[in-house]
């Protein structure tokens, strides 16, 4: 099921999907010299924790950039951080890498983490509660961060911002929408700080072909707009 909020829901596993929370984008902007207002990780986790419970989800599967860098989780504010480990215990939880976040810093000895720990590679596998993971099969689907154009099995995956952009009588309209296809489905980013990538970019098309629809839920239908029109 495809909702307005951006994710993605399965009924039968009880399991929400999102992909591209990009958390603490701001802050990293920040150390640039590029001062946004520091809230975006809050109310991307607020967004996520209301959604949690309105569907009840047991599972939640991040497919990828769910930090806008690597360091993203040692900035996280505290309360994010509690936001973030309620979730973690409330369900089954699962990291898959991005190419923003590699291995959430496994490239630093655990001697120079910081005491909370947010880069936990190898045993146990574990990552603010979550278990991390580069892809997953799952009951014939395929989860990773970014579309395969070569990959012929069933693929969820994120990465590319898509975002609807039309006109309509007169006034122009941009939404965030699914990609489809009948084996790949892209997700829309769920940050609150992310951005959106035209639905008909050519790096869309080249992930998916020209046969794909832009999926824009919307309260009571899915409205489907042919890409190639």
């Amino acid at each position: 099921m495809a909702l307005p909020q951006g994710a993605l829901y399965w009924p039968s596993r009880r399991a929400l999907l999102v992909a591209d929370l990009h958390l603490e984008k701001a802050s990293w902007f920040a150390r640039l010299g590029q001062m946004l207002p520091p809230y975006d990780s809050v109310a991307t986790l607020s967004d996520l924790t209301a959604l949690a419970a309105a569907t009840r989800a047991e599972e939640i599967w991040c497919l990828g950039d769910s930090f806008h860098d690597r360091y993203g989780c040692d900035r996280l504010p505290e309360r994010a951080r509690e936001m973030l480990t309620a979730l973690t215990a409330a369900t089954r939880w699962t990291w898959i890498t991005g190419n923003h976040d590699p291995g959430f810093a496994d490239h630093e000895p655990a001697a120079m983490r910081p005491a909370h720990g947010c880069g936990l590679r190898g045993s146990p596998h574990r990552f603010a509660g979550g278990a991390i993971v580069d892809e997953a099969e799952i009951d014939g689907l395929l989860l990773r961060h970014e579309a395969s154009r070569a990959e012929t099995r069933p693929e969820l995956s994120g990465h590319f911002h898509p975002k609807l952009r039309i006109t309509h009588r007169g006034r122009k309209v941009a939404r965030r929408c699914f990609i489809a296809t009948d084996r790949k489905l892209i997700l829309p980013a769920f940050g609150a700080l992310t951005g959106g990538l035209d639905a008909s970019h050519p790096e869309i098309v080249r992930a998916v072909g020209r046969d794909a629809q832009a999926l824009v839920p919307v309260a009571d239908r899915l409205l489907r707009f042919p890409l190639a029109a």
